[in-house]
């Protein structure tokens, strides 16, 4: 009886090797999967079924975890408005781990012995698969053939040439995309060094409107809860805000960062939706926070970012963090206003029950009614004493 391999399967070139090389050259009963985080319509889920079916596969399965990733990583990172290097809102870096636990899930239900996946020895998704299999399912061997046999892309090529698949495999686009809920990623021989940038025509979407269009959300208690006051799930909300931003070509860029290896890495990126919620429910907080609530808020969030990137999410101090990020969201509460443009936007003000600028205490620079000026003189003194004491002990002369 041959053994039961579950592969991640996405229907590219290193998957596609995959199935050919487990079954025909290691015998194995391949049976492949993929998770969707978002990122793939019924027409593309379907045609990627077709494609696994026409392989050799013995079972293929399609499992959407759209929800589960927003509710369970997407909705604490707009919390903390995390964007990692303050560039890039970890599009692929979160959702990995998120399919690693559905594929481990699926591989137990199945009665597979072992877990497959495409990932080459020069990034961190390898990492990413790895670390969450081995906690999930330690008795699984993990087999990683692209990583193992250090094959060119051509020399891929060749090998399901021989094996008789054809899929025009030179034509493909010269840029790899990875598309998900949270954003879409864009490699290619740009991003390999430091000087060169992508062209428009890399990224998915392209320009499509000029001019200025207003947009409305609306945020309770941190979650996106209506778009230009239509009431919807935060899922569709993020849809259209994509949908929306995408067509002024609002949230391109660029991300560098260190790696989970110790490398550095670049990568192209659009993220309409995750910018632009992200700098306006930021906004809001600036409103509805106190100063040290904001502060402490700040530091778990870069924590939150870093362990979450680098493959760290199962660590039980990330469940405590979004404890914290959802006890600080209670009245995070009120509408945003934001300005599109072709390739940026900006984010205009906002409108809050919550909000603590609130006249009947005082108007900045202009008057006050909680304090009077004896108050702050008094406040000043005491303020400053500290540091007259420190001086005066010390003889030292201020620069």
């Amino acid at each position: 009886m041959k053994t039961k391999v579950v592969l991640a399967f996405s229907g590219g070139l290193d998957t596609s090797f995959c199935v050919k090389y487990l079954s025909d050259e290691k015998g194995y009963e391949v049976h492949s999967v993929i998770v969707n985080t978002g990122g793939f319509d019924s027409e593309e889920v379907a045609a990627i079924e077709r494609k696994a079916y026409a392989l050799g596969v013995a079972s293929h399965r399609t499992i959407d975890i759209t929800e589960a990733y927003y509710q369970h990583c997407i909705k604490y990172m707009i919390f903390g408005n995390m964007l990692k290097n303050n560039t890039y809102p970890m599009s692929v870096s979160s959702e990995r781990i998120f399919q690693a636990i559905a594929i481990v899930n699926y591989a137990k239900e199945l009665g597979a012995k072992a877990i497959a996946h495409g990932s080459t020895g020069a990034g961190n998704d390898q990492v990413r698969f790895d670390l969450v299999f081995q906690i999930m399912m330690p008795e699984a061997e993990i087999i990683t053939p692209i990583r193992d046999l250090k094959l060119s892309r051509d020399e891929e090529i060749e090998y399901l040439k021989k094996k008789g698949v054809q899929d025009n495999w030179e034509r493909k686009s010269a840029y790899s995309i990875n598309k998900g809920l949270w954003g879409t990623s864009v490699g290619g021989r740009e991003t390999l060094n430091s000087a060169t940038w992508l062209p428009d025509d890399a990224y998915p979407t392209p320009l499509q409107k000029d001019g200025e269009e207003m947009l409305e959300l609306t945020f309770t208690k941190g979650e996106i809860t209506a778009v230009n006051g239509q009431e919807m799930k935060a899922v569709d909300a993020i849809r259209l805000i994509e949908k929306l931003g995408g067509a002024y070509a609002v949230g391109r860029d660029t991300h560098v960062g260190d790696t989970i290896i110790g490398i550095k890495g670049r990568v192209g990126f659009e993220a309409a939706a995750p910018l632009i919620l992200i700098k306006a429910h930021h906004l809001l907080e600036k409103h509805t926070l106190t100063k040290w609530q904001q502060y402490w808020k700040d530091q778990l969030s870069v924590w939150y970012g870093m362990l979450l990137h680098e493959a760290q999410y199962l660590e039980p101090v990330m469940r405590d963090i979004e404890r914290f990020l959802e006890s600080s969201q209670k009245y995070v509460t009120g509408k945003v206003f934001v300005k599109l443009m072709p390739y940026r936007f900006e984010v205009k003000g906002i409108s809050s029950d919550h909000d603590l600028m609130n006249a009947k205490f005082a108007k900045y620079g202009e008057e006050m009614t909680a304090f009077n000026g004896q108050d702050v003189v008094g406040f000043t003194k005491i303020l400053s004493n500290q540091m007259k004491i420190y001086f005066s002990v010390n003889h030292e002369s201020i620069r």
